[in-house]
């Protein structure tokens, strides 16, 4: 229960640290720190308004996909805690309901008979597809180096300690950080900023949600920022003692938030060509770290 209360807080600041790093970056005073979750707020006091075009299918998936991701949460431990939901292939089961959310708000999209928002749901199903074997050569990689199969086993198995494993750790973080990225539609897969329906993904599958519904889409982005996080703080605090932990949990989040407020000040936005080539280059940055498992375990013929 300790990573969920810790992901919570997360989420609150995640996103507005990064839109006060790209403020600074650009020479702006910008918003507060809290003014995402302040929006989010008014748009939970606000009614929902359905297109007559859809079906009961748009009006429950902002709820689906919300769930999804709170229940991927349940998984995630934090050190020596378990998360809520602890079991072997635990892994598996969190890669399978953010995928369940998705497809929900991928058939949502399509529901509104836009041309559009069909078009956004098309490139975000296939930039979920090629961001999937990355996940799971990821963690089978760690499986197969900790020797178990579920979160808290993997993370409290591993022991940071030569070069080696130093490389792995920081290969699995750019993994992890990149697949949070193309998972949240950011840069440089997608601008959030942009407002050219030929050229967005996420933001144009919910330009007919409003209300309620688009507060929950919101606050379900939030967390899963802070999902992807805490996986990354779980690689380095391994079983160290919670006086330790916590600090570093909430310093690696905050490092994890001015560096992608960094690269979406910094660097533009890839061709919707080059957007495949890019994550599936992900998969091969997996397979490096797969290797180096091997070379570690010394399975190498």
């Amino acid at each position: 229960m300790l990573s969920v209360f810790l992901i919570v807080i997360a989420a609150i600041f995640f996103t507005g640290i990064i839109i006060r790093t790209k403020s600074l970056a650009s020479g702006r005073k910008g918003p507060g720190i809290l003014q995402p979750i302040l929006d989010v707020i008014r748009l939970f006091r606000k009614g929902v308004v359905f297109s007559e075009t859809t079906s009961f299918v748009f009006q429950i998936a902002p709820t689906i996909y919300f769930s999804s991701v709170v229940m991927a949460m349940l998984v995630v431990p934090f050190g020596q805690s378990r998360g809520v939901l602890s079991f072997n292939g635990d892994f598996i089961f969190f890669a399978y309901v953010l995928a369940l959310g998705k497809f929900f708000s991928i058939i949502a999209a399509m529901d509104t008979g836009s041309s559009f928002e069909g078009m956004g749901a098309s490139r975000e199903a296939l930039y979920s597809m090629f961001a999937e074997p990355a996940f799971f050569i990821l963690m089978g990689s760690l499986a197969l180096l900790s020797g178990h199969t579920s979160f808290q086993e993997i993370f409290a198995a591993l022991h940071i300690g030569s070069q080696i494993s130093y490389a792995l750790a920081a290969l699995a973080t750019f993994v992890l950080l990149m697949i949070a990225m193309i998972e949240s539609s950011r840069m440089p897969v997608d601008d959030p900023k942009t407002h050219l329906e030929l050229t967005m993904i996420h933001e144009v599958m919910i330009l007919d949600n409003s209300g309620f519904d688009l507060g929950l889409i919101l606050t379900a982005g939030y967390l899963k920022f802070a999902v992807y996080g805490a996986l990354i703080v779980n690689l380095f605090i391994g079983v160290i003692p919670y006086e330790y932990a916590i600090p570093s949990f909430f310093a690696i989040q905050f490092m994890m938030a001015v560096s992608i407020g960094l690269i979406e000040s910094f660097m533009a936005r890839f061709r919707m060509s080059h957007n495949p080539q890019f994550i599936v280059a992900l998969t091969s940055v997996s397979l490096l770290i797969f290797f180096g498992v091997l070379l570690i375990l010394q399975k190498f013929m």
